[in-house]
């Protein structure tokens, strides 16, 4: 076991920010009364809420009042697919949605379709992009009343043509639901879109805040019992202190995000390149251009994907899997099957602010002999 542990999953959870610490700390000092009420303790509780919200309404380019703080980011994933096919009603009961979204996104369109709904799921390539001219004739369908495309991949980092997506919902007059977990924080949120979900421990923030975004003339309509908190989005008390971080930590990551960006994409590179030269039959996916700046995935054939994370991990290095392929479900990733490409042995590797260089290179430098010995043990040899 490595004396220092290397983190190297930011997509699911970026470490806590610094700055998330420090406004979490001082928020549980004063953040802890109603926000509602009158009283002095409350007031001062409001304060923090409406400058939370300013702050990550700024930050998002959005209005005060379009924003909604949630407990989750799949919270405000749920809300914005059900509350966007209950506003639209209507118009029909037709979703579509990419083939490779969050699994937030692919469980309410189950429920929807369990409800009566329709949904249709567009193709990507390859490389994990859509089919825009599938997305086009699907939108412009009858009774569409949503559409719902998710910024940027987080298996495998291939960033969507959301715009274009978007001018194709606004030919057809669909409202377009784009998940920007992976893009908040780390890049430019693309235009077009009507409604917005985000979730906070992606960019450093802490666990359990969800945003949730809805442009004004946008029909929707909450899916929840009524609750007259968060203008009636979302119900239940707001999580003030990690609401307050939330927004502190966007604000920061915000403004290293292009500096942060311009770091870790050329390890990235690196990572891209020297995995797929020095370690024999492997896949490394995603689109190599079009791609989140922090995040790589490769697929080694003749390795079982669960034991080479808990190889890893002895070793001391905490990635992920794109791919489901363990004794859990026995199936591989829906996105990595959408794509057709190599779903076995699949390692997910996202960098953060704390990463270094040296990380990258240990890493790097460990991997072909943990693969060999897996393969070894398995009785693969002479690759």
């Amino acid at each position: 076991m490595s004396a220092s542990p290397v983190y190297l999953d930011a997509a699911t959870a970026a470490p806590l920010h610094p700055v998330a610490r420090q406004a979490l700390l001082a928020a549980l000092d004063d953040g802890w009364a109603d926000p509602a009420r009158l009283y002095t303790q409350a007031r001062r509780a409001r304060l923090l809420l409406d400058a939370a919200r300013e702050a990550t309404a700024a930050t998002l380019g959005v209005r005060p009042d379009e924003l909604s703080f949630t407990p989750s980011g799949t919270t405000a994933v749920h809300a914005a697919v059900l509350g966007g096919l209950t506003g639209r009603r209507r118009v029909g009961a037709g979703l579509v949605h990419s083939v490779i979204e969050h699994s937030a996104v692919l469980h309410a369109a189950e429920k929807h379709a369990a409800g009566g709904g329709t949904t249709t799921p567009v193709p990507v390539d390859r490389l994990g992009r859509i089919d825009l001219d599938a997305w086009s004739e699907a939108v412009h369908a009858p009774g569409v009343a949503l559409a719902v495309l998710i910024a940027a991949s987080h298996e495998v980092g291939t960033v969507q043509p959301v715009a274009e997506a978007a001018a194709a919902c606004a030919d057809a007059g669909v409202p377009l639901a784009v998940d920007a977990a992976q893009v908040v924080g780390r890049a430019p949120v693309p235009a077009g879109w009507s409604v917005l979900t985000a979730s906070a421990h992606k960019w450093g923030g802490p666990p359990g805040v969800g945003l949730l975004v809805v442009r004004k003339g946008t029909r929707w309509v909450s899916p929840w019992p009524a609750d007259d908190r968060e203008s009636g989005r979302t119900p239940g008390a707001v999580n003030l202190p990690g609401v307050v971080a939330a927004a502190a930590s966007l604000r920061a990551a915000a403004t290293d995000a292009a500096a942060e960006a311009a770091r870790l994409a050329p390890l990235v590179d690196r990572i891209r390149a020297r995995v797929a030269a020095e370690v024999p039959d492997v896949e490394v996916v995603g689109d190599p251009e079009r791609r989140l700046p922090h995040l790589v995935t490769f697929s080694c054939l003749y390795v079982d994907g669960e034991a080479l994370l808990h190889a890893l991990d002895r070793r001391g290095f905490a990635v992920s899997s794109g791919s489901s392929c363990t004794s859990s479900t026995l199936r591989p990733s829906h996105v990595l099957e959408a794509m057709g490409v190599l779903s076995h042995g699949n390692v997910r590797i996202s960098l953060h602010r704390e990463t270094t260089e040296a990380d990258v290179e240990r890493f790097l430098a460990e991997l072909p002999g943990i693969v060999a010995g897996l393969r070894a043990d398995a009785g693969v040899v002479g690759l």
